[in-house]
């Protein structure tokens, strides 16, 4: 029978051995993942770029003890929002605008922090920060158990894409979606970013998705059909060869990160109208080929089955007595 000194010196030898043993392999297999995207490079009627695929993704940021958080914080679960759209008040539309200024205000700072090499997780962390120092939470993170506190997505990965260790290359396409959670309100908008120089076909994607959005926001006013919405930004998409993704919507907005009305950034007939002191979400994501998605084993990143790239703008906007005005700019 051996001592148990013996033992512990066998087991620390061949651990030690296999460590060794494994370094060199786990360092290829390293390097194979770090270029995977590159070999796997579409050059097609889509243009030049890397298809993505999700990478490791770190421990998630902790929230220090001061900073008021959602209801979903520890339990990953959100309180239901209203069924029907809300009508705020005076002193619920300041809040909005309050929470939507800092996320808005947020996004562009984290705009000067990309560039070709840095990682979507160094992203997240320096968002986090940012949040956590205006006194605010970020509202992606636990909802429904969301691991991160921003939405990176890039390339052919239309929405939800969880910030990881995937340096950035010359030529991605990026969106950032912010969310901020402040004085008990939600503040939401995300936008486009080019990674060094980007192909002319992904920069008309981008400008496209831009015009769609403002081509909608200029039509919501008291009276007018959530519809409209959705046929504006459909006709735009389609007039330059674009396609709309029909399965990412906007949303109400307010204590309550997403609620009523569903927003249709497509074609459709809904009959309900926009009223004064509604405020809501427009995040139209177009395609440059299919509008079918699927979502990885992730459960969150949602990407084109036919590795198309995607762009996406979102702005929170309100319902005034005149039109509307844009929270998020």
């Amino acid at each position: 029978m051996r001592s148990t000194k013996g033992i512990v010196q066998m087991i620390q030898f061949s651990k030690t051995y296999l460590l060794n043993f494994l370094k060199p392999i786990m360092s290829k297999f390293e390097e194979n993942r770090r270029f995977v995207d590159i070999r796997n490079e579409s050059d097609n009627s889509f243009g030049k770029y890397a298809i993505v695929q999700p990478w490791v993704v770190s421990e998630k940021n902790t929230i220090p003890t001061y900073i008021p958080q959602p209801s979903y914080s520890q339990s990953m679960i959100p309180k239901k929002g209203p069924a029907m759209p809300e009508i705020k008040d005076e002193y619920q539309i300041e809040c909005m605008r309050h929470s939507c200024k800092l996320a808005s205000s947020i996004l562009r700072q984290a705009s000067a922090l990309i560039e070709p090499g840095i990682t979507t997780d160094f992203l997240d962390k320096q968002v986090h920060d940012m949040i956590i120092g205006n006194g605010a939470y970020p509202s992606p993170l636990n909802y429904h158990g969301f691991p991160k506190s921003i939405c990176t997505s890039v390339n052919n990965i239309a929405c939800h894409g969880i910030p990881d260790n995937r340096p950035l290359q010359e030529g991605d396409i990026l969106n950032v979606d912010i969310t901020v959670y402040l004085n008990g309100y939600h503040g939401d908008c995300s936008a486009m970013f080019q990674v060094g120089e980007v192909d002319s076909k992904g920069k008309q994607l981008i400008t496209v998705t831009e015009l769609c959005l403002k081509s909608a926001i200029e039509i919501c006013k008291p009276n007018e059909h959530f519809c409209n919405i959705g046929n504006v930004i459909e006709k735009t998409a389609n007039e330059h060869n674009l396609n709309v993704i029909p399965a990412i919507l906007g949303h109400g907005i307010g204590t309550y990160f997403h609620g009523a009305p569903d927003i249709c950034h497509f074609a459709n007939n809904f009959p309900a109208r926009m009223k004064t002191g509604m405020t809501f979400t427009i995040e139209p994501a177009l395609s440059q080929g299919t509008t079918e998605t699927i979502i990885l084993e992730d459960g969150w990143t949602v990407c084109t089955v036919d590795d198309s790239r995607t762009a996406q703008v979102e702005h929170t906007i309100l319902i005034t007595d005149t039109g509307c005005e844009i929270l998020t700019l």
